[in-house]
């Protein structure tokens, strides 16, 4: 799961630059991205084929990232999928709260280039060891 080059990831944002920059890093380090813009269309790409994690932006349209988050953690066959908030809610407090909330981990925005990968890397290490 830590080998990069193995990372099959799904990233639910709207806002098209934020894709991009990180399919950009991604591929870089030969992972596969596949994207969605919203809620709906998001959990049906989750169910048609299981990634390595879900990076999860919580501002989207039609359904937030916290009412995804939560039918994620209600679906039996998606409840372990770690799940990344991947937002721009940096206030003091926020990150906790989506930790509560049942997030594995927490990226602001923008996002840091240099340490996008290493941060993805420290988010599921905590979770082999918390499992």
């Amino acid at each position: 799961m830590l080998d990069v080059s193995t990372w099959k990831a799904v990233f639910i944002d709207d806002e098209p630059d934020n894709v991009g920059v990180v399919q950009f890093i991604l591929q870089f380090h030969n992972a596969t991205l596949r994207s969605a813009e919203n809620g709906p269309k998001g959990l049906q790409l989750l169910r048609d084929e299981r990634p390595t994690f879900l990076l999860l932006d919580i501002q989207l349209p039609a359904m937030s990232g916290w009412e995804v988050l939560q039918v994620i953690r209600n679906d039996a066959q998606l409840k372990d999928l770690p799940v990344i908030a991947v937002t721009a809610h940096a206030m003091f407090g926020d990150k906790e709260k989506a930790l509560r909330a049942g997030f594995d981990g927490y990226i602001t925005k923008p996002i840091s280039t240099l340490t996008f990968v290493s941060d993805i890397q420290s988010i599921l290490q905590a979770r082999i060891r918390n499992e």
